[in-house]
């Protein structure tokens, strides 16, 4: 083993790996036949004032782990509530190769995975994409930030609403053009209107009305990831191409999926694993919304660990 192991810092991850980068990145993996179902499981442990997450990944060419603390008190403390480290490892002698910081590179890794699934959706058209984001935290801003990259010079950005609870505590600037209600007239006519809508909440009921979403909108749900919590309406989903990372880990955590299929709005013989997307075994079938629903897979953060590392070492 090195007796130095370099670490890469927040600056560093944002450095070394644009959203775009990291969306190409993600898509490589797919196409060139890597394939979500071999996954390792993630790994949940209670500890006294939180819990470990732990989240193991192989490829053909890396071997990683990302190890995260999750601490519901410390916010009060000034503290993260998120903590970790991401371990790359050579693949060949599995030494460690460098440490990286967990919680910067999951912040790039989600927008990136969500872009990567809805690419091929969000470009067939060329007209001026006007967006809704419900929630205003490093998710909602990463992904309105990641489709503004990844679209440049192929589609315009056009109106980019957030909807919150608390407007007042959320001030239009960068990444926002407006910020709305929730259940507002406002909020209701940007959804009705919006191309795309982000949702990056931890909501545990729909957000929205089905019939507020356009026939040709592409939704994206991140924010929940437990069985029995959902962003979006059962009626979506059922009316929709729903894209998925894998449908074995859909099935078992994503709440949106396995509510929908309890209510009879959709079968999972439906669901399109992005894999299949990205190398063109399936294709959308159009005249519908498309969703795409996260789960989060270990694989991801390894892909773009190791396109970091990777970087660094050319950096020199």
């Amino acid at each position: 083993m090195s007796e130095s192991i370099p670490f890469l810092g927040a600056n560093d991850v944002e450095a070394l790996l644009t959203p775009t980068a990291a969306v190409d990145a993600l898509r490589h993996a797919l196409a060139e036949g890597f394939s979500p179902k071999t996954d390792h499981a993630r790994i949940f442990e209670p500890l006294e004032h939180g819990e470990f997450l732990l989240m193991p990944a192989e490829t053909a060419t890396s071997t990683g782990i990302k190890l995260l603390t999750i601490a519901p008190d410390n916010p009060a403390q000034g503290l993260a509530r998120i903590q970790g480290l991401y371990v790359l490892f050579d693949s060949a002698t599995l030494s460690p190769r460098a440490l990286i910081d967990g919680p910067a590179l999951t912040d790039i890794r989600t927008s990136a995975v969500s872009v990567a699934a809805i690419k091929d959706a969000l470009e067939r058209d060329a007209g001026p994409l006007d967006v809704v984001v419900y929630g205003a935290g490093p998710q909602a801003r990463a992904h309105v930030r990641t489709v503004t990259a990844v679209l440049d010079g192929t589609r315009p950005m056009g109106h980019v609403t957030s909807v919150v609870r608390s407007p007042s505590r959320v001030t239009p600037g960068t990444d926002f053009d407006a910020v709305v209600a929730v259940g507002s007239p406002e909020a209701e006519a940007a959804t009705r209107s919006a191309g795309l809508i982000l949702c990056t909440t931890t909501a545990t009921t729909p957000l929205f009305d089905d019939k507020l979403v356009r026939a040709d909108a592409v939704v994206v749900a991140v924010g929940s990831h437990s069985p029995d919590a959902r962003e979006l309406p059962g009626a979506l989903l059922g009316r929709s191409d729903v894209i998925v990372e894998d449908s074995g880990a859909a099935l078992r955590e994503c709440g949106d999926v396995i509510m929908a299929i309890g209510e009879g709005e959709l079968v999972a013989e439906d669901l399109i694993p992005m894999a299949e997307l990205v190398r063109g075994d399936q294709r959308l079938l159009g005249g519908r919304p498309v969703v795409f629903k996260s789960a989060g897979m270990s694989w991801e953060d390894l892909v773009l660990a190791q396109a970091i590392a990777e970087a660094a070492e050319r950096r020199g």
